[in-house]
């Protein structure tokens, strides 16, 4: 069984420059998240929350999830105010209790929120699979997010880990969920 991390795919994230693919990685997430389901998966949402005028404010149109994201009455939602979910939210006491063989990571955004997503899994001792191409940003002003996306796969890959990590596309996962 598998957990699913969708992480800060809200409103908010709209604001600002073009995200990578984001109609692409919020169909592959949909795709996905659909599958986890029907596995007897879990589906948990990360919700980032900002303070006062920030994009991400809560109980404000960019707090929300993307309207294209399905979101189910079971999935979990885990409500942030870092990049990392595991740091001051019961994420970990949530995966212990669902115990997933897996834990499956997209979402916004590659560099920040699902880098520290990613980490922090991997520090707690999960089996980490990233979706490669169901995570995304915007072109950085150093470099663009296609070039910040092959970074961190190849950082990811390199990790030491008592676990597994592994980096696959949504297309190499779907059949095997």
């Amino acid at each position: 069984m598998d957990a699913m991390l969708i992480v800060d795919m809200q409103v908010g994230l709209l604001n600002g420059a073009p995200k990578h693919d984001l109609s692409g990685v919020i169909e592959r997430i949909n795709r996905l998240a659909a599958r986890v389901r029907a596995q007897s998966g879990r589906v948990i949402f990360i919700q980032h929350c900002g303070g006062k005028g920030d994009d991400f404010e809560p109980q404000t149109s960019g707090w929300q999830f993307l309207p294209d994201l399905l979101q189910y009455p079971a999935d979990m939602v885990v409500r942030k105010d870092l990049n990392d979910p595991f740091a001051g939210t019961d994420l970990q006491d949530r995966l212990k209790e669902i115990a997933p063989d897996r834990v499956l990571i997209t979402g916004w955004a590659t560099d920040l929120c699902v880098d520290a997503t990613v980490r922090s899994a991997v520090s707690h001792h999960h089996h980490v699979v990233v979706v490669a191409d169901g995570h995304t940003l915007s072109d950085r002003p150093h470099l663009d997010a296609a070039s910040v996306i092959r970074h961190h796969h190849w950082v990811w890959s390199n990790l030491i880990t008592q676990r597994s990590i592994k980096i696959a596309n949504a297309s190499e996962l779907l059949p095997h969920l």
